[in-house]
């Protein structure tokens, strides 16, 4: 055994804890807290799994499971960039996270790992784009049925839920998006989301 290379995997995922203190904007269904990322992530992985059907054809979708448990990781450092808010610097702090984070890893670990989380982050694969449109029905649906609790308290217009999902989701995953967009619509009509 090469101690050395176990320490280090041990370290990087000691450091993961941290993940489990990031909150994001998301609230659970019972509106008793918001959501952390690891909660999102793991969430978004049983997503792969549940919704998985629904993938373009041909999909890698234990790939897509593991940009679901990546993506987030440099989150650590980088904080939650609220979607409906100014996103200032993030591409940059999330790159120096990535920098920092996955380094801890041996470094074979380190590229397999970085490659998930910056596939994710190009999108521009169908595994990618997947990943990412399950990355917005997760808070959607939290949205949707905490009837509007957090879009309410932060403000949020239908217009902002429809400018930043639709399109991802219709890229990602076309047999979804309708019925996500049903959703937004519904929750627009009962005054969860204001015009």
């Amino acid at each position: 055994m090469d101690e050395s290379r176990l320490t280090r995997q041990i370290n990087f995922l000691l450091e993961l804890d941290k993940l489990k203190h990031v909150l994001r904007q998301s609230i659970l269904l019972d509106a008793s807290r918001r959501e952390n990322d690891v909660e999102h992530s793991w969430h978004l992985a049983m997503m792969v799994m549940v919704l998985g059907e629904y993938a373009p054809a041909g999909i890698d979708l234990p790939r897509v499971m593991q940009m679901a448990l990546v993506h987030d990781i440099v989150e650590i450092d980088a904080g939650d960039t609220f979607i409906y808010g100014e996103q200032g610097d993030k591409a940059e702090r999330e790159r120096r996270a990535a920098d920092r984070i996955f380094t801890l890893l041996p470094p074979d670990q380190t590229a397999e790992i970085r490659a998930l989380w910056e596939e994710f982050e190009a999108g521009t694969t169908l595994k990618a784009r997947f990943a990412k449109a399950l990355d917005r029905v997760e808070p959607l649906l939290l949205n949707i049925y905490t009837q509007g609790k957090m879009w309410r308290e932060k403000g949020v217009i239908a217009e902002q839920v429809r400018s930043k999902n639709y399109a991802t989701l219709a890229a990602g995953a076309p047999a979804l998006a309708d019925y996500m967009r049903r959703l937004v619509e519904l929750a627009v009509e009962k005054g969860y989301l204001p015009e």
